[in-house]
């Protein structure tokens, strides 16, 4: 099985959104200010500490407009972070509950149907790693089970 990585946003959409850009529905991003867990940063994939400012913007986590290129809401640290670098290990955010949704996606960013699954916290590097094992699917997504917010994506 080939080893998972997982991806936080590139570095170049968080800039975008810091430096004053427009969201996937170009709309400016809202600031709020966080209550506690529940606000992961896409960028870090920390939760953003009760009382800091966040970003909530629509993000489309793929290069074009097409039917199953999914939009929604993210949250981003107000102040900039770094991106999460330690690709290899299960980034704190997906900690925050006891399952997410893992899908495959082929290299034409469309949903590779029947692979979509509700998966536990602990199974998602192999569940990942499996899908990835497949000659049909390009990357993975790991979306809330609950909302199907983007959460980060996961390669080979």
């Amino acid at each position: 099985m080939p080893a998972v990585h997982f991806s936080a946003m590139p570095t170049t959409d968080a800039e975008h959104i810091w430096n004053g850009g427009r969201d996937a529905y170009d709309n400016l991003p809202e600031t709020m200010v966080s209550d506690g867990p529940g606000h992961p940063c896409r960028h870090c994939l920390r939760n953003i500490d009760s009382g800091d400012e966040v970003l909530v913007f629509a993000y489309r986590p793929f290069p074009d407009l097409q039917p199953y290129a999914e939009t929604g809401p993210v949250f981003l640290h107000k102040q900039r972070c770094e991106r999460y670098a330690a690709d290899e290990v299960l980034p704190p955010v997906l900690s925050t509950s006891r399952d997410f949704i893992v899908r495959g996606y082929g290299a034409n960013n469309r949903i590779v149907y029947g692979t979509g699954a509700v998966t536990p916290i602990a199974d998602i590097p192999a569940y990942a790693a499996t899908l990835l094992d497949r000659t049909d699917i390009a990357y993975v997504h790991v979306r809330s089970a609950r909302n199907n917010c983007y959460q980060c994506r996961i390669d080979r």
